[in-house]
C-alpha cells in the first residue's frame, strides 16, 4: 500500500513569507549561527503532524478535517516575538510565536486531534504552542554555540505587528528530497463561512 508523508497546516500568506525573508536575513547578518535555515516560502502552522498515511485513509482524514472546520469561524493570528525551544541555553528550533484569537486556534487544533483519534490518531501529549519555524541547530553544535544562538534570538526584537486571517486548513504532503522537504497541498478546507 503506497503511503505518503503527510500533516495538517495553516498556510501563511504570501506577505508573510517576505517578511520572514528579511527576519532571517536580519538573523544572518547578526551572527554567523550554525542552524539549517527554513525555506521562508515553505513555513506554516502545522497542526497535527501525521507521517506515513496510507493512501487510502486520506478520505477519511480529510472528512475528519471538514468536521472540525465546520465548527471553526475564521479568526485572526498576530506576528508575536522570537523565541526557542527548548530554552536559550540548549537551543533546538528558533521560531516566531504567534497570538491573537489564540483560543480559536486551540479549539481548531483540538477538534482536529479528537477527530483524528478514531483513524488511529494518538492526541498530542504536549500542549499545542502556535509558532513558526525558522531554523533548526544542527545536531554537532557545541554548547557554546547554541547558548550564543540564544543570546542572539532573545536580543532581536520584532520591529511590526503582522496579521493575517485564517480562513482554511489544508492536508498536506511532505516530500523528502536532500535539499530539504517539498510540500505540497493534498486538500484545501475552507473553515465556516456564516458566523456572526
Amino acid at each position: 500500500m503506497e503511503e505518503i508523508r503527510s500533516f495538517i497546516a495553516i498556510e501563511l500568506p504570501d506577505d508573510l513569507k517576505i517578511w520572514l525573508t528579511q527576519l532571517q536575513d536580519k538573523l544572518k547578518k547578526e551572527g554567523q549561527a550554525p542552524v539549517k535555515w527554513v525555506d521562508p516560502y515553505s513555513i506554516h502552522l502545522t497542526l497535527k503532524f501525521l507521517g506515513n498515511v496510507p493512501v487510502d485513509k486520506i478520505d477519511d482524514i480529510t472528512k475528519a478535517i471538514v468536521a472540525a472546520a465546520q465548527e471553526a469561524c475564521p479568526f485572526h493570528l498576530n506576528v508575536k516575538a522570537l523565541g526557542v525551544f527548548p530554552n536559550s541555553r540548549r537551543v533546538q528550533v528558533v521560531w516566531v510565536g504567534l497570538d491573537g484569537e489564540i483560543d480559536q486556534l486551540n479549539q481548531l487544533q483540538q477538534r482536529i486531534d479528537l477527530n483524528l483519534v478514531p483513524l488511529g490518531y494518538a492526541r498530542e501529549t504536549r500542549p499545542f504552542a502556535a509558532h513558526l519555524t525558522l531554523a533548526r541547530v544542527r545536531e554537532y553544535i557545541a554548547p557554546e554555540e547554541r547558548q550564543k544562538l540564544g543570546q542572539l534570538v532573545a536580543n532581536t526584537k520584532i520591529e511590526t505587528s503582522f496579521s493575517f486571517n485564517v480562513d482554511a486548513i489544508n492536508l498536506m504532503r511532505s516530500q523528502l528530497t536532500r535539499e530539504g522537504a517539498i510540500y505540497s497541498r493534498i486538500a484545501s478546507v475552507s473553515l465556516k463561512s456564516s458566523c456572526k
